[in-house]
C-alpha cells in the first residue's frame, strides 16, 4: 500500500482548482472518471457553493458552468452519490446549522430542489450520510434547539426515499450509538457502519456501531488488533469489506497524519505503515473511493491543519487490496501474471510434444481457491513476488512418458507449469509390480492434482501384468505402463519433503526423508504399493 501525492501543474497553480478548502464535499462518478468537490470553506476565509471537476483520465481541473439555482454556500454538510446525482444535505452557513436537500444532476451539471414530503430531520451539521439500495440514511451531527440556545447533539436517524423523496424518523432497535459530530458513516452490504466522532461533553470516540438496515436493529462492533485512537474530523472511504480511516483531531494540537483500516467481517483494526509521500496531519479532508477498476485507489482532497488553515493538496492512496466483489486485489492481478505463465508453459508443452509423442494435450478446469507457488521455480521468480500470489486450485490432465523400466519400478518425466517433473514410481517389492503389470499397450497417464498442503500420490495399476522391459519408452506411447497420479503441489523445491507409504488402511513403518540436496532440482521420488497412497508433507 502506498501514498502518491497528486502534482499540481502550472495551469492547477494559476486556477482551476478548488484551491484551499475543509468541511468540503468529494464524490467520484462514472466508474472513477470524474471527482465532484462541493462547497466547503475556502480560501476567502468564508463558506462557497463552488462547483469544481477532476477528471482522472486527463488530470485536469475544471468548473462547469451550471444551471438551476445552487445551494446556498455551505460547509459540514453531506454529498452522497445516487447514480449519476449528488444529494446535499444539511450543512453549516457559518451562522447557523442547515436542514435543506439539493440534487446536483451530474449529467447536465443542473441543481434540482425536490419537493420533499413526510418528517423531515432538523436542521444540522456534522452528521454523516450514507446509501444503501435507494435509501439515503442521515445519522448525528449538531445542530440548535429552541429550547437549549448552546449547540444540540442528536443521535436519530433519518431515511430518504430518494425515489419518491419521502423522508422518515426511523424507529431503530438495540443500543443506539450516542449523541456525535463530526463522526464518519459508510455502506457496506445491507448496512451501515459509524465510527468515531465527538460527543456533547467534548469526548472523544472510537467504537463502531453497525446499523442493519434491513431490519433497523443497532449492534456495536467489538473490534480488536491494532485498535484507532478516539478521534473525530476524520476522512472514512470503504472498500470492499474494508474501511479505511485516515487523520482527524482530538484537540487543536493533536492532529492526526495516520491511516487505519477496519475488517469489517472479523472486526480487526490494522494500522497501515504505507510507503510513499503522505498528507500532513489535518482534520476535515475529504475523500473517496474510485472505480473498482483502478485497482482500489482512494483519493483525499484538503483539509485543516493545526493552525487553521485550509489546504489544497490531493493524495492518492494505492490498497492493492481489493476489488467490488471482495476478492483480493492483489490475488486478481496475481492471475492475470498466472494467465502469461500458463500460455508459456503451454507453449513449452506444444514444442516438448512435437519432439516426443508420448506427450500429449492437457485439461484444465479452473477454480479460484489459493494455493501456494513454488517460491523457487524459475517462473515463479519471472512473474510473481515472492510470499505475496496464490495460483488457483484446478485440476489437469498430463500425458508422461516412460523414461526407464526397472524389475522394481519406472521412471517418469513430464512439464508442469513450465517445469520439468521427472518421477520415480515403484511398489514396496517387486513382485507386487510384476503381479500387477498390464502388456506394453497403454500410456502413462500421470492426473496432476493442485492444491495447497500435501503431496498425496495415488497409483492404479493396471491388471493383467507383465514384465518391465530395462529400456526406456520414447519411440510409442503404446509401449507404456499405465498408472494414475494424484499430486497436490508443494510450494519451495528446498523443502525436506517427509514420505510415509500406507498399504491398505494400515501405515507403513517405514519413513523416507528425501533432501532436495541429492535430487536433480525438478525431480521428486514416488514410492508406491499396489493398493496404497503415498503422502508427501512439506516441513518448513
Amino acid at each position: 500500500m502506498r501514498w502518491e501525492k497528486w502534482k499540481q501543474s502550472e495551469a492547477m497553480e494559476k486556477g482551476g482548482g478548488p484551491g484551499k478548502r475543509w468541511g468540503h464535499t468529494c464524490n467520484a462518478i462514472r466508474g472513477g472518471k470524474l471527482l465532484y468537490v462541493f462547497g466547503g470553506y475556502g480560501q476567502s476565509n468564508s463558506q462557497t457553493n463552488q462547483v469544481h471537476v477532476f477528471d482522472t483520465d486527463s488530470q485536469t481541473w475544471s468548473e462547469p458552468a451550471v444551471k438551476g439555482t445552487p445551494p446556498i454556500p455551505r460547509d459540514s454538510h453531506t454529498c452522497t452519490t445516487v447514480g449519476d446525482n449528488l444529494f446535499v444535505f444539511g450543512g453549516t452557513d457559518g451562522m447557523n446549522p442547515l436542514g435543506d436537500l439539493h440534487i446536483l444532476d451530474t449529467s447536465s451539471n443542473s441543481w434540482i430542489s425536490p419537493q420533499v414530503r413526510g418528517d423531515r430531520p432538523q436542521a444540522r451539521e456534522g452528521h454523516s450520510a450514507a446509501l444503501v439500495g435507494e435509501k439515503l440514511f442521515i445519522f448525528g451531527g449538531c445542530g440548535k434547539s429552541l429550547n437549549h440556545p448552546s449547540e444540540v447533539y442528536y443521535n436519530d436517524l433519518y431515511i430518504l426515499d430518494t425515489k419518491n423523496f419521502v423522508w422518515q424518523c426511523a424507529a431503530t432497535f438495540g443500543k443506539s450509538p450516542a449523541a456525535r459530530d463530526s463522526h464518519s458513516c459508510s455502506s457496506w452490504e445491507d448496512k451501515i457502519v459509524v465510527i468515531g466522532g465527538e460527543d456533547e461533553h467534548d469526548y472523544y470516540l472510537c467504537d463502531v456501531h453497525i446499523l442493519d438496515t434491513d431490519t433497523l436493529v443497532w449492534r456495536e462492533l467489538n473490534t480488536s488488533g491494532q485498535l484507532l485512537p478516539p478521534r473525530a474530523g476524520h476522512s472514512t472511504v470503504a472498500f470492499g469489506r474494508h474501511i479505511f480511516v485516515f487523520g482527524g483531531f482530538t484537540d487543536a494540537q493533536n492532529l492526526f497524519d495516520d491511516l487505519y483500516m477496519l475488517d469489517i467481517d472479523t472486526g480487526i483494526w490494522t494500522k497501515i505503515m504505507p510507503s510513499g509521500d503522505g498528507p500532513s496531519a489535518r482534520f476535515s479532508m475529504s475523500g473517496d473511493c474510485l472505480d473498482p477498476s483502478k485497482a482500489g485507489v482512494l483519493v483525499f482532497i484538503g483539509g485543516c491543519n493545526k493552525n487553521l488553515e485550509a489546504l489544497d493538496d490531493m493524495y492518492y492512496f494505492h490498497t492493492e487490496l481489493l476489488r467490488d466483489d471482495g476478492r483480493d486485489e492483489r490475488r486478481l492481478e496475481k492471475l492475470s501474471f498466472r494467465k502469461q505463465l500458463k500460455m508459456k508453459c503451454q507453449q513449452q508443452y506444444i514444442v516438448s510434444s512435437e519432439n516426443d509423442k508420448a506427450l500429449v494435450t492437457s485439461g484444465t478446469v479452473d477454480s479460484t481457491t489459493p494455493c501456494s507457488v513454488p517460491q523457487n521455480s524459475h517462473q515463479s521468480q519471472q512473474y510473481f513476488h515472492l510470499n505475496m500470489y496464490r495460483p488457483p486450485i484446478g485440476k489437469r490432465t498430463f500425458q508422461a512418458k516412460v523414461t526407464k523400466n526397472f524389475p522394481s519400478g519406472y521412471s517418469i518425466e513430464t512439464i508442469i507449469d513450465g517445469k520439468p517433473l521427472h518421477g520415480i514410481l515403484f511398489p514396496t517389492s517387486a513382485t507386487n509390480l510384476s503381479s500387477q503389470r498390464k502388456k506394453d499397450s497403454e500410456d502413462v497417464k500421470s492426473k496432476v492434482t493442485e492444491n495447497h498442503g500435501p503431496v498425496t500420490i495415488s497409483p492404479t495399476v493396471h491388471e493383467s501384468p507383465a514384465e518391465p522391459t530395462n529400456s526406456p519408452t520414447t519411440k510409442n506411447t503404446e509401449h507404456a505402463d499405465v498408472g494414475q497420479v494424484s499430486i497436490r503441489g508443494f510450494e519451495n523445491s528446498n523443502s525436506i519433503l517427509e514420505v510415509k507409504t500406507t498399504v491398505g488402511t494400515a501405515t507403513s513403518a517405514d519413513s523416507v526423508t528425501l533432501n532436495p540436496s541429492s535430487v536433480p532440482e525438478g525431480s521428486v521420488a514416488f514410492p508406491t504399493s499396489q493398493e496404497g497412497q503415498v503422502e508427501i508433507a512439506e516441513r518448513t
